[in-house]
Parts: structure tokens; sequence; C-alpha cells
């Protein structure tokens, strides 16, 4: 057991704070002035640091850059009205971290690591949590094998670190959407539902194509039959037919449990809308679009929280929105924020405060 008095800090003298305006920050630019290092050894973790944050010395060979085991979680900390800071359900990533740790053949870390060393960290760089409407210090916890070796075998040592980076909105504007038919994010029996770094590298060449054609992201859908719909780009998504808000399900294994979707999920249903998890044909998306029927579609993720779809193209068939007309994303989008930035009451427990 590894205590919160067990944990070595290096303070330093002058904040890099003073060189930056919070006022205009793009995503994931930035990072604070602290980190959080430790590492597994021997088969325990070892005494976590928090220093200054720099770069890592690596070995050429180190087995991470060669074997892709490597796992990251996102995470967001706010500061409510008062200028209180509080960690988004933390909890929810640390069990999704040890998750896609055991997936990946990795070490689980011990909570009072990811959370208390969490907590320690943010303590360290509470003024770069931007007191701003759709602004947040994002948290990004990542593990990665350290063996200098070259074969293919689980590594034997590991790194785990949290870096932090002040943030403000992913996604500033409505999205065009392209429906993938020839790539494939995930596959029944392979690491989709990890967060594992390969997914995303992956994704990057089809995304690509699909900016190519003048789209944002890519609707990702299932490796048989190029139909079901799974993930949208780096989120989940979900489309709100008639009275109903249905997502895909997460029973194949091919789609992140996310946090904010299960958060979206429990507000959709206060809001009084029946949710659906399931199979989702396109062929039904199109058949509710020419119905009159699919009134929005939005994705939801911790980088994005909740992002409007104006355009969505499959074939040839495209389907627009007036995303101004919308109610059902919006509101649920402002009652997501208000719930993380201390304007009405987190009744769900939600919010870890420091």
């Amino acid at each position: 057991m590894i205590a919160a008095a067990d944990f070595n800090i290096t303070k330093m003298e002058r904040s890099k704070l003073n060189d930056i305006n919070l006022d205009n920050i793009p995503f994931g630019k930035y990072m604070t002035d602290y980190m959080l290092e430790v590492d597994y050894e021997n088969g325990k973790w070892q005494t976590p640091e928090i220093k200054p944050y720099q770069p890592l010395l690596m070995a050429p060979s180190l087995a991470a850059i060669h074997y892709g085991q490597s796992i990251f979680e996102g995470v967001k900390a706010y500061k409510n009205a008062d200028g209180e800071p509080y960690i988004f359900r933390p909890l929810d990533n640390f069990k999704r971290f040890n998750k896609s740790a055991e997936r990946m053949q990795m070490p689980t870390i011990p909570e009072e690591i990811f959370i208390d060393g969490m907590k320690q960290l943010i303590k360290l760089d509470i003024n770069w949590i931007p007191a701003k409407d759709e602004h947040s210090l994002y948290i990004r916890p990542f593990m990665f094998s350290t063996d200098e070796t070259i074969g293919v075998k689980p590594s034997e040592n590991y790194k785990f670190m949290i870096i932090l980076s002040p943030t403000g909105p992913y996604y500033s504007t409505p999205m065009r959407i392209y429906v993938e038919e020839q790539y494939v994010r995930a596959v029944p029996g392979g690491i989709g539902f990890a967060k594992a770094a390969g997914n995303y590298g992956g994704s990057m060449f089809p995304t690509a194509q699909a900016k190519l054609k003048g789209y944002d992201q890519v609707l990702w859908t299932d490796a048989f039959e190029h139909k079901y719909v799974q993930e949208c780009g780096t989120m989940n998504v979900v489309f709100i037919i008639g009275n109903t808000a249905v997502t895909p399900d997460l029973s194949t294994g091919t789609i992140l449990d996310g946090v904010t979707r299960d958060s979206v999920i429990v507000l959709l249903k206060e809001m009084g809308l029946t949710v659906e998890e399931r199979p989702l044909n396109i062929d039904e998306v199109i058949e509710a679009h020419k119905a009159g029927t699919l009134k929005e579609v939005f994705g939801t993720g911790t980088a994005a929280t909740v992002s409007l779809i104006k355009e969505l193209r499959y074939k040839d068939y495209v389907m627009d929105f007036e995303v101004e007309k919308w109610e059902v994303a919006p509101k649920v989008k402002k009652m997501l924020n208000d719930i993380r930035y201390g304007k009405t009451a987190d009744n769900n427990g939600w919010m870890m405060k420091l």
C-alpha cells in the first residue's frame, strides 16, 4: 500500500503559467508545471514521484515503441462558481484503465497511485484549471512498457504517468461525418473496448481520407457487413429517433465504454427519453431520416463532451440537420456542464472534490 505521504515531490521555483494566456487555448498544446511518474519493477510499483514536467530519457529498444503496449485515459477537472476544484468521475476512468491494462497484459495500477496521485498533482497545478465555461483541465494518465529488449512478449517493466493540460472546446463547431465502409476501427475479440494507443494510430489514415472529402471525422461500421454503426471518430455516438435515444451497445467489445456516454445516458433518461443500447444498422438510420423521425445525431466523449453532427454521409446519401433547432443535445450538454461547473446539484455523485 502506497500512502499519500510516500510520494516524492520536487517543486519548481517559477510557474510556466506566467507566460501563457488561458483565455484562448487549443486542445492539448500546453502542459502544466508538474507530472506524476512511477515505475513498475521487480513485480511491484515503486515510489511515485511528482516533479516538474520534463522530457523522458528512453532507449531505442524500448518495448512500447516496437510492440505497442501502451494505454491511456482522459479525465477532466473543473472549477465551480466558487472557484473550488472538482474532478469528473475519475473512479470510472480508474476502473476502465485497469480493464485496458488487463487486456494488454500489463500490470494494474493501485487506486492510491491513480486517484491520490492525480489529486496531489492537480493541487500543485491548481491555478492551471481555467475558470471559464467550456474550459477545463484535461488529465492524461497513461502507461507503457519499458523493457529495453527486442522480443514479442509482455514486458516485465512499465512506467505509469499523469500529465495535465488546460484546454478549451475540442470541436468548436458542428461536424460533418463520413460513414466509413472500407476501413475498420475494431472487431469482436479485438481491443476496441480498451483505450489502447494502437486504436487511435490505426484510425488516422481513414480519417485523413475523409478530410480530403471535406469531412471532419468518420463514423465507423462493423468489420463484417459495414452496416452496424460503432463509434464516431474518437467519440461514442447517439441518434435521437422519435422520442428514443439509440446508441450502439457494448456487447461485442468493439466500442469504448465511455464515461461521458454513460453520463449522457443517465441524463437522457432523466429528461424522459427512452434510451436503447442495441445494434443499429445504418439502413435504419437512413430510413428514419427519410421518414423525418431522425431528429438529432451527436457524439459524446471526454475531450469532445457533446458534439453536434450537422451532416452525415453514407455512400451518395447525405443527411443534413438544422442543428440550431435541436433540443435534446443542447439540453443534455447544458445539464452535464451545469453539474461539472457546480451550477446545479450533482445528484449522481459524479464530482470528486480535491
